[in-house]
């Protein structure tokens, strides 16, 4: 008997559990559908765009003629930390940190050997703007678009090797590292902010970015004749790259939005 009102007491104490985290749950939400911004109010959070990391293959085959299977892994992350003020109910200026590293390793093999590997990791770090307009009124789902800028230095590392099948047999390996380099981003992005209570908010966005690269290399090339590990000639160069790219980026992000003065 003692046991079985034991039982009735936990399941009633845990659904009396259940039913005030229910409550609060729509208190919560409540009060994030009525949240509204105002001018003079402030943003602060960061950006996650372009998180990736992909791996693949391919297999080359020539008629009459031995092919040859590569791999190529690569990985890109973009973090901007923003703070913004609001000039208006919707409309939020403001200006941003950027810090891009990425990599990608590529390697060439041909029955089992692998006879190349290219290998290059950059950083990118810079400031910027953004323009943000929000849409609709008080909701718990606040449509966006935003507009951004940033520009900032760049640095890169490069090295590999091919061993070439002559006669007779030779490697050839290089390293290279840059100086100076230069990065300019703009980007258009469409999303949502989720409020989560008054003063916090889960953004979910995508879009398209545009970007522009500029690198100048001091690379050292040097040949192994024979490949015995002796280097019988070593050049030195400084090529100069410079690439545009028109990419989609998805991200998330987490503002705090906070309240002017005198509110």
């Amino acid at each position: 008997m003692y046991l079985k009102g034991y039982i009735c007491f936990h399941q009633y104490f845990i659904m009396y559990k259940i039913k005030v985290l229910f409550s609060a749950f729509l208190l919560l939400a409540s009060y994030a559908t009525n949240a509204q911004f105002t001018r003079g109010d402030k943003m602060a959070g960061a950006s996650v765009g372009s998180l990736f990391f992909n791996s693949g293959g391919a297999d080359v085959s020539f008629p009459q003629v031995r092919g040859y299977s590569s791999k190529t892994n690569n990985y890109g992350l973009r973090i901007e930390p923003l703070f913004g003020w609001f000039i208006t109910d919707k409309t939020v200026i403001g200006g941003t940190i950027n810090l891009n590293p990425s990599g990608q390793k590529t390697t060439y093999e041909d029955q089992g050997t692998t006879f190349q590997e290219d290998k290059s990791n950059s950083f990118n770090i810079g400031v910027g703007g953004f323009v943000r307009n929000y849409f609709g009124s008080t909701s718990a789902f606040r449509p966006f678009g935003q507009f951004g800028f940033n520009a900032g230095i760049s640095s890169t590392n490069t090295e590999g090797f091919r061993y070439y099948d002559a006669a007779p047999d030779y490697k050839i390996s290089y390293d290279g590292k840059s100086s100076g380099g230069f990065f300019a981003n703009a980007s258009l992005q469409f999303g949502f902010t989720k409020m989560v209570g008054s003063q916090t908010g889960l953004d979910f966005f995508a879009g398209y970015n545009y970007s522009y690269n500029k690198n100048t290399f001091k690379t050292t090339t040097l040949t192994d004749l024979n490949v015995d590990g002796t280097i019988d000639s070593r050049g030195e160069n400084e090529p100069t790259t410079k690439f545009t790219n028109h990419g989609f980026i998805i991200g998330v992000g987490f503002q705090v939005f906070l309240k002017g003065k005198g509110k």
